[in-house]
């Protein structure tokens, strides 16, 4: 990696941290595009390169929950109970099963375009009156474990995606974004120690790339704790119908890659 690579990706780190931290989520979502397109990181090690950005990154948001008392709730201990079998196991599907880059590229596509759309569906929509009850634990856990299993393959961890689900359920944003953020960052080191693991076994470009994961992790950890720190001062709405377009239009450039 050359120093112009490592620079740029501190600085990409950062801006996606800055913007996505408030709104409870790591910014490893928009940052996997950009190593696999702009960086030059080869699939299947563009997923565990992901993987170390969220482990390097995650205290810097995590820091200021931490101060808060808001880490340690019983939905956090639900993710995290779901998710960390569900981030091995699709470590390893990941490797074995989806090892392509257009097949990678498809579910990419297929993974962000829907949650691009429903996440400005939900911030356009008007409030609405009494919502249905909050999921119950053992369904919080069932669906942490399902989006595990897809964190591991696309190397976001699964708290991005478990975030906007459950607020979605009537969960309100602010005890969903550090149990989200909490278990992104434990998937995290579990996935990308699942997949330094397996690249001892397997061939080809599976162990992360060490150098660009933490440039781009040091950036997003200074950006994610000054985005934290910003979250009572920026519009929710503005930056929910952001991530909400930034989702979509990548799904839809990942769908057009795929079919060339």
């Amino acid at each position: 990696m050359t120093w112009s690579t490592g620079l740029a990706g501190l600085a990409v780190g950062l801006l996606i941290a800055v913007v996505t931290a408030p709104v409870g989520v790591s910014g490893a979502v928009f940052l996997l595009p950009v190593q696999l397109s702009a960086l030059g990181v080869p699939s299947p090690a563009v997923t565990p390169t992901n993987l170390l950005y969220n482990v390097v990154a995650g205290p810097g948001a995590l820091l200021r929950h931490h101060r808060e008392g808001l880490l340690y709730s019983p939905l956090t201990r639900r993710l995290v109970t779901g998710t960390l079998p569900g981030v091995v196991i699709g470590a390893v599907v990941r490797v074995f099963a989806v090892p392509g880059a257009t097949a990678f590229r498809l579910l990419v596509a297929a993974l962000l375009m829907p949650l691009g759309l429903w996440l400005i569906r939900r911030t356009l929509q008007p409030n609405r009156p009494a919502q249905a009850a909050e999921p119950s634990p053992r369904a919080v856990t069932a669906l942490a474990l399902v989006v595990g299993v897809v964190g591991g393959i696309y190397g976001i961890g699964g708290g991005s995606i478990l975030g906007p689900v459950l607020v979605g359920r009537g969960m309100p944003v602010a005890r969903v974004a550090p149990a989200a953020l909490a278990s992104t960052f434990a998937t995290s080191v579990a996935g990308a120690a699942a997949f330094a693991l397996l690249s001892l076994t397997g061939a080809g470009d599976i162990a992360p790339d060490w150098y660009l994961g933490l440039a781009c992790g040091l950036g997003g950890l200074i950006g994610g704790y000054l985005g934290a720190h910003l979250q009572p001062r920026l519009p929710e709405t503005a930056l929910r119908l952001l991530l909400g377009t930034l989702a979509t239009a990548l799904g839809a450039v990942y769908a057009v890659q795929s079919l060339r």
